[in-house]
């Protein structure tokens, strides 16, 4: 324990010798550290509203549908039990939201264009947990209940259509007939959603009055579930899968959208390939460095050598000042992480490229993410990685002869 503080005390004082060295390596390796959880938590953030948007417009983490449904969305495809079966099936189960619903593809006219839509008819009591809309921030109003007469459509929708609350529109779908189903609604509210796809997309009415406008009783196509985490939707698919019989489809969300689910493997692998690839462009400065230090000090550790000092201990002096410089490094590149971070963390204003994101499934709004797990795995990579790279330069300088050290000419 004596001769690990004796080593210890001698790598901080070689450490500073040159203080002009030390210095850049140490502003190398803080901003490497900063670059590395900064752009995880972007990153992290980014992929996080993806699929929170994603899961909020699906939505749920859980669906029950009829076997045929995904592959062909009609009405054609109800699910086999009566809504009001479904009801007493899932009411007081336990979950944190659920909720039936219709939906299905639809055209919407107004008196100067028309639309294909998803129109939805929903239950707006069960739904506020469950919808990406926030029935505070509708012009005009949201549904009423499940016979709700009216409809409310997105801001680029009414936009589109050159029409707004108070107007009437026509909605026309297909019944089970294939007959075509039509009937004349009122605009009762218009919605604002983060990504103007949605506000383009959806429709929603009362689901009583849809089921009676398609003429299917009482039955619905979907039942959508939320869970507590959408990283961990297990035990809300069993919960499900026990509730239901076995004529019907249930999905987790990632099966529903395949594109999230592999946005959130890929992501998960991302950190690791970012803070190696980032770490191994710094090993060529740290070993550098540490091939300097030694070098000017060749003399002096002959000496050592000469004195007594066995190799080990000249081997465990170099990786101790290469720890000490690392742990420096990662403290501040700590440090500026949280100071940069944590105040973006409110959200940052991306709606210059707004159109460009929302491509790929993100809102003009982006949240970065500071997560303990991140910034754990990046110091101990750093850690480990700069513990292998300082092995070359230790292992060189203790094998080197006391005499040959001492007599050395440069």
């Amino acid at each position: 324990m004596r001769t690990l503080a004796v080593l210890a005390l001698l790598a901080r004082r070689n450490l500073w010798r040159n203080h002009r060295r030390t210095i850049i390596m140490l502003g190398a390796i803080s901003v490497g550290v900063w670059a590395m959880i900064f752009m995880t938590a972007l990153t992290r953030g980014m992929v996080n509203e993806m699929i929170k948007d994603g899961i909020s417009a699906l939505p749920g983490h859980v669906q029950v549908h009829h076997p045929a449904y995904r592959d062909d969305p009609n009405i054609n495809n109800l699910l086999p039990a009566s809504d009001s079966d479904i009801t007493q099936t899932f009411e007081g189960a336990g979950f944190k939201a659920w909720a039936s619903r219709i939906k299905v593809p639809a055209v919407i006219m107004s008196e100067r264009e028309s639309r294909g839509v998803t129109l939805l008819g929903i239950d707006p009591a069960r739904e506020r947990e469950l919808s990406f809309v926030s029935y505070d921030d509708v012009e005009g109003r949201f549904l009423k209940d499940a016979e709700d007469s009216g409809v409310v459509i997105g801001k680029k929708l009414a936009d589109t259509l050159d029409t707004g609350v108070g107007k009437r529109i026509v909605l026309m779908s297909q019944d089970p007939d294939n007959d075509i189903a039509d009937r004349g609604f009122r605009v009762v509210g218009v919605f604002h959603a983060n990504m103007e796809s949605f506000e383009e997309t959806y429709v929603f009415a009362g689901k009583a009055t849809l089921q009676k406008m398609l003429r299917v009783g009482d039955r619905v196509t979907e039942i959508v579930v939320l869970g507590d985490d959408y990283r961990d939707v297990e035990p809300v698919y069993k919960k499900v899968r026990d509730r239901v019989n076995d004529d019907v489809e249930v999905s987790r969300w990632f099966e529903l959208n395949t594109y999230l689910g592999a946005m959130l493997k890929v992501m998960d692998g991302f950190v690791l390939i970012w803070v190696i690839v980032i770490f191994l462009a710094l090993s060529f400065g740290l070993v550098n460095t540490l091939v300097m230090a030694v070098f000017e000090r060749v003399r002096e550790i002959g000496l050592m050598l000469a004195l007594g000092m066995k190799p080990v201990n000249i081997l465990g002096q170099i990786i101790i000042e290469s720890m000490l410089l690392l742990i420096i490094g990662l403290a501040i590149g700590d440090l500026l992480a949280w100071a940069t971070i944590v105040p973006l963390q409110s959200g940052i204003d991306i709606s210059a490229v707004a159109k460009g994101m929302e491509m790929m499934g993100v809102s003009s709004i982006l949240y970065p993410q500071l997560r303990l797990e991140d910034v754990v795995l990046a110091n101990v990579i750093v850690l480990v990685l700069g513990f292998l790279a300082s092995l070359s330069p230790a292992w060189r300088a203790s094998r080197y002869a006391p005499i040959e050290a001492i007599t050395k000419v440069y």
